[in-house]
């Protein structure tokens, strides 16, 4: 598809041309390697590419069902199958965690909420014990830890990002409100990545092949990285922070081993989530346009769509330094992640460029998917481009 020196394939909607243009220039000019993008409107695929190379030699292309590590774009991921588990009634947002799972409760954690819990307000983003391969295979252990961590400040009074963490709470949760008692990569691929189609996962099966994953490239967005928060720097240095507690534990050397496979078969559903670009952007498609495919009632729509409301000490975010918006696991359209105009819209970006969002103001899903990480920025520049053509297409 069209001219460029990287190949590109897929489908552009008439009226969309303008995406393929900026998604060719991410590659000229914003230092793609291979990545894929796609939007779909009112229920219906407008925008379907992908391009570049899946390995890091360059010898191998991307290819329609490639999918590659999405970091904390899992998060959304994670946050739908709660917005499903919550329509069938299993949970209210309002009650407190500890009336589904009383171990929870320690340490003063006994009336925080499940909406304060996944809006990163429970305090509990930094867990003190190791989280070893094998403590994360093991739900039941795993469960034991997470409930005793004590909390890093007073629940609901200041949101900090709960960046591995907050995947395992929402999964053990799950599992206490679960007939089956799934965990929550289970009851994702049985409920939602197996009713829309494959080319997502929390949990990568076994079978799925080497040749079907993007190898992972470790870059940094310099530009982006110079106008964070001295305070976010100097944690960077300081081991007592929550910031260097939170980046040694589970202990990786860097964030490429989390797309190996001993880390990619465990569930992480905040970080680990692989998929195709076309998968999460229909999911979120689904949810921007009504929710009907996946028996999500307007009730539950209509939590997502809220507004953030910050913890009572205000928007500042205790790990990132920065203000920042959270709400049912998502992030709300803010200064740092301006990825929509609506305050309707939700959904999650990934360290290094990956990023999902619904917009139901315009029944818009979209996601891109990259395998060159860029850190450094939370709105990642090419995905941004990329979201301004959709927009200018959808507006028109």
């Amino acid at each position: 598809m069209g001219r460029t020196s990287v190949p590109i394939s897929g489908f552009i909607a008439p009226g969309y041309e303008g995406v393929l243009d900026a998604f060719k220039r991410n590659f000229l000019e914003r230092r793609d390697l291979g990545a894929a993008c796609s939007a779909f409107v009112s229920g219906r695929c407008v925008v379907d590419v992908w391009g570049g190379s899946r390995t890091l030699q360059r010898n191998e292309p991307w290819h329609e069902d490639t999918m590659a590590l999405l970091m904390s774009t899992t998060k959304g991921l994670s946050a739908l199958t709660l917005a499903v588990a919550h329509s069938r009634g299993l949970f209210d947002y309002d009650a407190p965690v500890a009336d589904y799972w009383p171990e929870f409760g320690q340490h003063g954690k006994s009336k925080v909420t499940v909406a304060q819990l996944v809006a990163h307000q429970a305090g509990v983003c930094a867990i003190d014990t190791p989280m070893t391969l094998e403590l994360l295979s093991d739900p039941d252990a795993l469960g034991q830890v997470l409930a005793r961590q004590r909390p890093a400040w007073e629940p609901g009074t200041r949101h900090g990002y709960h960046a591995v963490s907050l995947g395992l709470y929402q999964s053990e949760l799950l599992r206490r409100l679960d007939p089956k008692h799934r965990t929550l990569g289970a009851f994702f691929k049985d409920e939602i990545a197996g009713k829309l189609g494959s080319g997502m996962h929390i949990g990568l099966p076994k079978e799925v092949p080497d040749a079907q994953l993007a190898d992972i490239r470790i870059g940094r967005d310099l530009g982006a990285a110079f106008s964070l928060p001295l305070r976010l720097m100097l944690d960077a240095f300081n081991p007592a922070s929550l910031f260097s507690r939170i980046a040694r534990n589970p202990k990786v050397r860097s964030l490429q081993k989390y797309s190996t496979r001993p880390y990619l078969q465990i569930e992480l559903p905040s970080v680990n989530g692989v998929a195709t670009a076309r998968a999460i952007a229909q999911l979120y498609g689904v949810f921007a346009s009504g929710g009907a495919e996946l028996g999500v009632n307007r009730g539950t729509l209509e939590r997502l769509e809220q507004p953030a409301l910050p913890p009572s000490l205000g928007p500042a975010d205790a790990v990132f330094r920065i203000e920042m918006a959270y709400s049912h696991g998502f992030c709300k359209p803010f200064r740092f992640f301006p990825f929509s105009s609506s305050t309707r819209a939700y959904g999650t970006p990934g360290a290094g460029g990956s990023q999902g969002f619904a917009d139901p103001e315009t029944e818009l899903g979209f996601a891109y998917v990259p395998n060159h990480l860029l850190l450094g920025a939370i709105d990642d520049k090419r995905a941004a481009a990329l979201r301004q053509a959709i927009y200018s297409c959808v507006r028109k």
